[in-house]
């Protein structure tokens, strides 16, 4: 459980309980509704109050935060072992490896993922709250929030300035221009529930992108979505006529290339919901796309 206070300041000088909650903490209306039916969920100078109460200057008002009680699991517990990069009270950065899903098939809530390893991890009754998703096949850093109330707090600063993501990605072909930046709309592709295109009536999306090296064969670019579609950076890529190197969907499957899509989330920049303070965090290009620069070279 994670508790969150408050000292009133003089600007919130007679404001209710609920106001303080919403405009100083920042919970939503569905997490501030759960908790003040749980006793001593919610404080006032140490004292159960309803959120109606009235606030005055210097008073603290204090959060229990806890999960919902008999939400339907979605990972079994699978232990597995995770690449932990940054572990505080509140949130997780992990590094994913290539070829683990995120969540399991419902069908099989046993199978390995990274939500039944996190499960495994962080004990019973806990819920994999990830702020992100990563496919399957793509390798690198996500966030792990411990509580529903930090996941909605980074959830909503995605795509700003208070949470900004950037990847590798090993592209075919020497990409030209070498920089520039991709606004063009994502939709379903006609006939599939997984693959995605380029399309007017899609959803509007935006990926920035910047040449890092090349070879006779390949080029390593730097991506940044600006915002957060289904596949959106192998969809831009291949658009411009530059699949990434091993995209089945978008591109040409070769597992003696890479046995995966060549993209990699190399770096987080944001701002912790809890503490404010500015988090940075970079891995390093996974072996097998540094296999491809070589190869290309070779």
């Amino acid at each position: 459980m994670r508790t969150l206070s408050v000292t009133v300041g003089k600007d919130c000088d007679g404001k209710m309980v609920k106001g303080i909650l919403r405009g100083e903490l920042q919970l939503s209306y569905t997490l501030i509704k759960r908790l003040k039916w749980r006793e001593n969920a919610i404080l006032l100078n140490g004292q159960s109050v309803h959120v109606n109460a009235v606030v005055h200057t210097g008073d603290v008002v204090t959060v229990t935060l806890v999960e919902r009680a008999g939400a339907p699991a979605a990972a079994l517990p699978c232990p597995l072992p995770l690449d932990i990069v940054y572990e505080d009270e509140d949130l997780l950065v992990l590094n994913k490896p290539a070829g683990i899903a995120m969540h399991p098939k419902s069908t099989d809530l046993a199978a390995p993922s990274m939500a039944a390893a996190l499960v495994s991890y962080l004990g019973e009754g806990s819920v994999a709250h990830f702020v992100s998703r990563l496919d399957k096949g793509t390798s690198g850093l996500f966030i792990a929030a411990k509580t529903g109330y930090v996941h909605d707090r980074l959830r909503r600063a995605l795509h700003s300035q208070n949470l900004r993501r950037e990847y590798l990605a090993v592209a075919v072909g020497r990409v030209t221009p070498e920089n520039g930046t991709i606004d063009l709309p994502i939709g379903r592709a006609e006939g599939s529930l997984v693959k995605r295109c380029v399309r007017e009536d899609g959803l509007p999306c935006l990926t920035e992108y910047r040449t890092v090296e090349t070879n006779d064969r390949f080029t390593l670019l730097r991506l940044t979505p600006c915002t957060g579609r289904t596949h959106q950076l192998r969809v831009h890529m291949a658009h411009l006529g530059y699949p990434l190197a091993g995209d089945w969907l978008y591109g040409t499957e070769d597992p003696a290339l890479i046995a995966r899509p060549a993209l990699h989330s190399c770096a987080l920049w944001f701002t912790h919901p809890v503490t404010g303070k500015a988090m940075h965090f970079t891995a390093p290009l996974s072996e097998d796309m540094e296999k491809l620069m070589r190869k290309g070279n070779g």
